[in-house]
């Protein structure tokens, strides 16, 4: 398995995605958004992605250089739609535009569409958080196949669904951002799986027949499998009130069988963003955060735990690793990067010297 630096990846990525038609600056945000998903442990949101974004690209599904349209504005209420653009170019946009109305009416709610994969949902709430304000999201994924059984169910009916949850740094603490997919394990992370050869924990997957596995390879080879929702019943309501939110409400649609591509990654966001200073102190509010924190991060860890840790702990423990060391690429994901750059007219030596300046 290799390990590569980061800038590299960038690099890679970025050439990759210029030989698809995107402009400098929409390649650079591009690799930016990946690599930060590999550099903070969430390799499953990472540069693997970029072959499933070429495809998507050369069938015509994904549109680079491509931005949000506002299709209704009422102040502290919009609803956008991101035209099939790149989800790293399109989610930030909508992002810039709800924090600037949060910050001027002190709320927004937030209904995008149409966007191609959005990516980490985690890194649009850090936008808000920096901005020192709240945010709250839904999503819903609109794809090829649904990769996701109903609790009770033995198929697929819908996707990872995501929410993400951003609360401001305060002094005593970074900003906390709980980004989940309702999944018990995201679909990225079983492709990480199936592309190192390893298995995935118990009770994440069930085969073709509804019975539980931990083979990777159900997601992938025919006849296909599907997720299990995280919590059972609970997960599975969450990602329904996703899909009702983030497809329903934005027009975008649900994940209907008659909707589904097979060659992109359609994902509608539902965001709510609220500035904290319109409810009262925020410096009374992170003393709260702060002493609550304390009083939870002082439980003795459990067997095998080094130490107990809230949203965003582990993330920026990865990134300061990875950051330090490189980036491990499994070997068929490496390989993958590879072909895709040739697959965009990359010669394969220059796409192999990306990573030959090993970390």
């Amino acid at each position: 398995m290799p390990t590569i630096r980061a800038e590299r990846m960038e690099a890679m990525v970025a050439a990759i995605a210029e030989a698809n038609g995107s402009s400098e600056d929409e390649a650079r945000l591009i690799a930016v958004n990946l690599v930060e998903a590999n550099l903070k442990g969430h390799d499953s949101h990472g540069l693997g992605l970029m072959p499933t974004y070429v495809n998507a690209r050369q069938y015509g599904k994904l549109r680079p250089n491509r931005h949000i349209s506002v299709v209704k504005d009422d102040g502290a209420i919009l609803l956008l739609d991101g035209n099939a653009g790149y989800g790293q170019v399109i989610g930030a946009e909508a992002m810039r535009l709800g924090i600037e109305r949060a910050q001027s009416h002190g709320l927004c709610l937030m209904s995008l569409r149409n966007s191609h994969h959005l990516g980490r949902i985690g890194a649009w709430g850090e936008m808000a958080a920096d901005a020192g304000l709240i945010s709250i999201h839904w999503v819903n994924g609109i794809t090829k196949m649904p990769l996701v059984a109903p609790y009770g169910g033995s198929d697929a009916r819908y996707t990872t669904n995501p929410y993400c949850t951003a609360i401001p740094e305060t002094p005593d603490h970074p900003r906390i951002i709980f980004d989940m997919a309702t999944t018990k394990v995201a679909q990225g992370k079983v492709r990480v799986a199936y592309n190192k050869g390893v298995e995935v924990p118990p009770d994440c997957l069930i085969d073709s027949t509804g019975v539980m596995t931990t083979n990777p390879a159900v997601m992938f080879e025919e006849p296909t499998g599907a997720l299990m929702s995280v919590g059972q019943h609970k997960g599975y309501g969450l990602a329904l009130i996703c899909e009702i939110l983030a497809g329903g409400l934005s027009g975008g649609g649900t994940f209907l069988p008659e909707r589904s591509d097979g060659w992109s990654i359609i994902n509608n966001m539902l965001t709510i963003i609220v500035d904290p200073a319109r409810l009262g102190d925020t410096g009374a509010l992170y003393a709260e955060i702060d002493d609550f924190i304390r009083h939870v991060k002082a439980s003795p860890p459990a067997p095998g735990v080094d130490a107990v840790m809230v949203p965003g702990d582990p993330e920026r423990k990865s990134s300061a690793e990875r950051g330090a060391n490189g980036l491990p690429i499994d070997d068929q994901t490496w390989q993958e990067m590879v072909q895709c750059a040739v697959q965009s007219g990359i010669d394969e030596k220059i796409a192999r010297a990306f990573g030959e300046e090993a970390a």
